[in-house]
Parts: structure tokens; C-alpha cells; sequence
């Protein structure tokens, strides 16, 4: 296949190129209407931007044991209509992601399934109980990228340094969810005006930023990396800021939801605001905008936690936490961080491609000779407006819908072959 004349997004700037596809990987990038070698179709791609494929190493795919929520393969629908070519799914599953047999059963899916590329991340203890650590080493060999206790944080320091030094060993990073259950005691939103307006419990920024202190400094005195999950805090930014200035091995992402809303839309009790970590304030919207401008925030994630109706059609307390979020994940993004002057098109193609690949010692990431031709051929001009009906994902819970965004993903190919087409 050829790509012809398309603006592609590489490492150094927007190029008009061709791109000549062979099995399954980039055999050539040339300037539009010089490249040498045949293909069997051409692609016109005179008006669309090709992205590396969008690498998510934050989502729940809820298979197995809540398929009702979701399944890898609605999951994987949703994934390659919003321009994602690999995701990582957490371990928060039933059973969970704690042994090599889970893990296993993951990646048969996967080639059944046959839409992207699907990475499973284990679990750090044994049932996500917080008590021993789960069998890391068989997780790694059958597939495993990384560790987490995804929704939960380990209480036991000692314990969590263990598992710091024991993933490092394997060549794999905690990915760590941080909060102090006891700080939160209850929280449903964040604490400000609006939780108080709204006579919703706050949680405070206090209880996110202190359990990212107790990583960054596990991290610094191991001498081994971690990885920070959804920052939403001007604060915890600036921690992870002055720990990468000390030469912290840390890195960090964050969702859109905390760089485009405010905790002002909980005023209307629509539980598809509800999210934990919780939405904040302009503050730290600002702040985490500044992060990934700076560099202090590596990458752009979905934490794309798709619930039944039933999870959400419920008081505000007792919904369920979470988004449904990889189908609007990059129109968000390009929408407020490259429309709004805040990030270039190679910055975002490097927070949500590049910067995951790099984390998770992925192959991928980046448009080259010789990289799976994993790619996101979107029109940048198009607007839209988000409708949760018309999503693959089994989840229609977001707090975008109605919003009006631009970018929309027209083809995902993933190592060469069409697998989304709008």
C-alpha cells in the first residue's frame, strides 16, 4: 500500500510525504510524488495528517469477569475508531491480572480478536489484596508490560519498595495509582467550592500528593524508575517537576478530562463527571496544561473505565468512578492542546505515541524505515460532536457528550492493514 501525499507527523516536523507499506511495516518515506517503489492500492491522503499510531497504556478492558461493562474485542473497536494502534489494559479484572495463566488468556484474545495491539499489565499483589506480591516474573515472560495495582494504592511501603526492586529486575515499571484511602475517607469529587455547593464529600489534593511524594522518593532512594498514573494536582506536577530536576527516575501521564473540565460541571450531579482521581480545579487544569508543555508530564492516557448504564443511573455516591474515553481521546487533545497553542502536532504525537512506547519498551511509536506500519490518518479540519451513542466501546459514559471537537480519525492501520475505516 501506498499513503500518497499525505502531511505526516515525524520526529522533526509535519513533512508532505508518501509512505510505502510492506509487509506489515514502513518500507519508504518520500517526498510526495517521488517515491520508487510500486503497492498493490494506493491510499489518497491529499487533505489527512497520519499520526504514529496512539499508544493508551492506561485502560480497563473488563474482560474477563465484567463483560458486561465491556470486552476486549468492544474494547479493541473502540480503541482502533479513536486512532489507537496498542493499548495496555489494568488488572482490575475478575479474576485479576495476577498470574501468567490471566495474562496469557489476555493475549489468545488478542489474536482472536485480531483489531490492535493489546498489552496486559499485571497486578502488583496477589488479587490486588495488598498483601503478597504477585508472580511478576511469569507475568513478564508471558506478556506482561508493566505492574500496577491500577485502582488502589499499595499501602505497605515496605512492600512497595520490594515491588519497585523486583519489576526493575525483570525490566518493568509499577505503574502507580496514588491515594491515601484514609485522606479520602469517603470523597466522591474534589473539595472546593463546588463540593461544598453541591453538599457532595470532597477528597483533598492532599491525598493524591502524598502518596506521589512516597513514590518519587522510593524511586530516588532505589535508584530505580516508576511510573505516576493520572495526575490531576497543580501540586503533584510540581513535585514530579522538582523530583525529574533532582534526577528522579519518574515519569508521568495524565487523562484529557483534567486538561479540558473543571470540578464546576458536578454542580448538575451527572455521575458521568465522576472520576477518580477527581476533575479539579482551573488551577490545576492550568498546572497540568504547563506539565505537558514542560515536559514534566510524559504522556496523555485515557484511564478509559467504560460502565454499564445500570454503573451510572444511580445517586452521585454510589456511582461508579469513571470514563469511557478512547473514542474522544484525541479530539480532545488536539482540540484544546494544539488548537489552544499549547502543544505542537510532533509534541502531541509524542505524548500520545512516542512517549507510552518509550515508558513501556514497546515496539512503535514513531513514523520510520522500518517501524510496524501502525498509523493514525486523521482529518485535523473535520469538527464533530461527541455522542456517546455512536460509540464501539459497550461504555456511553462520558461528560463530553454534546461537546463540539476537531480531529476526526478517518483510518487506523494497524502493522499495515486497515482495521478502522470512517
Amino acid at each position: 500500500m501506498i499513503l500518497r501525499a499525505a502531511n505526516v507527523v515525524l520526529k522533526d516536523g509535519v513533512k508532505k510525504c508518501d509512505i510505502r507499506i510492506a509487509d506489515g511495516r514502513i518500507a519508504e518515506i518520500s517526498p510526495a510524488g517521488k517515491g520508487k517503489g510500486s503497492a498493490e492500492s494506493v491510499l489518497e491522503c491529499q487533505n489527512l495528517t497520519v499520526f504514529p499510531g496512539l499508544i493508551d497504556m492506561h485502560v480497563h478492558l473488563r474482560e474477563p469477569g465484567f463483560e458486561k461493562k465491556e470486552t476486549i474485542e468492544t474494547g479493541a473497536m473502540s480503541a482502533v475508531k479513536g486512532g489507537f494502534t496498542q493499548v495496555c489494559c489494568m488488572p482490575n479484572t475478575k479474576p485479576v491480572i495476577d498470574n501468567k495463566i490471566v495474562v496469557s488468556y489476555i493475549k489468545a484474545r488478542e489474536k482472536e480478536v485480531n483489531l490492535c495491539k493489546i498489552h496486559p499489565i499485571g497486578a502488583i499483589t496477589e488479587g490486588q489484596k495488598g498483601e503478597n506480591l504477585a508472580a511478576i516474573g511469569g507475568m513478564k515472560a508471558a506478556g506482561a508490560v508493566a505492574i500496577s495495582e491500577d485502582g488502589k494504592t499499595v499501602v505497605n511501603t515496605k512492600l512497595m519498595a520490594n515491588a519497585m526492586l523486583y519489576a526493575a529486575d525483570f525490566g518493568l515499571k509499577c505503574l502507580c495509582h496514588c491515594e491515601d484511602a484514609s485522606l479520602v475517607d469517603g470523597g466522591v469529587v474534589h473539595e472546593g467550592y463546588y463540593s461544598t455547593l453541591t453538599g457532595l464529600k470532597g477528597s483533598v489534593r492532599a491525598a493524591e500528593d502524598i502518596v506521589i511524594a512516597r513514590e518519587l522518593c522510593l524511586a530516588e532512594s532505589l535508584g530505580v524508575p516508576v511510573h505516576i498514573c493520572h495526575v490531576s494536582t497543580y501540586s503533584g506536577v510540581q513535585l514530579i517537576r522538582e523530583a525529574k530536576a533532582r534526577g528522579v527516575q519518574v515519569t508521568a501521564e495524565t487523562c484529557p478530562h483534567y486538561f479540558t473540565l473543571t470540578d464546576e460541571i458536578i454542580k448538575d450531579f451527572d455521575t458521568n463527571t465522576k472520576v477518580n482521581p477527581p476533575i479539579r480545579e482551573e488551577r490545576d487544569r492550568l498546572a497540568i496544561i504547563e506539565g505537558l508543555k514542560d515536559g514534566t508530564l510524559d504522556c496523555i492516557v485515557t484511564d478509559h473505565a467504560p460502565h454499564h448504564a445500570d454503573d451510572k443511573n444511580v445517586e452521585y455516591n454510589f456511582a461508579a468512578f469513571g470514563i469511557s474515553g478512547l473514542e474522544t481521546s484525541f479530539a480532545l487533545s488536539y482540540t484544546q492542546l494544539v488548537k489552544g497553542g499549547a502543544l505542537t502536532l510532533e509534541a502531541l504525537a509524542q505524548k500520545m505515541s512516542a512517549a507510552p512506547a518509550q515508558i513501556l519498551n514497546l515496539e512503535g511509536g514513531e513514523i520510520k524505515v522500518g517501524a510496524p506500519a501502525d498509523l493514525a490518518i486523521v482529518d485535523l479540519n473535520e469538527e464533530w460532536v461527541i455522542d456517546p451513542n455512536e460509540f464501539a466501546s459497550k461504555g456511553k459514559n462520558t461528560p463530553f457528550a454534546g461537546r463540539k471537537v476537531y480531529g476526526k480519525v478517518k483510518y487506523t492501520l494497524v502493522n499495515g492493514e486497515i482495521k478502522y475505516q470512517n
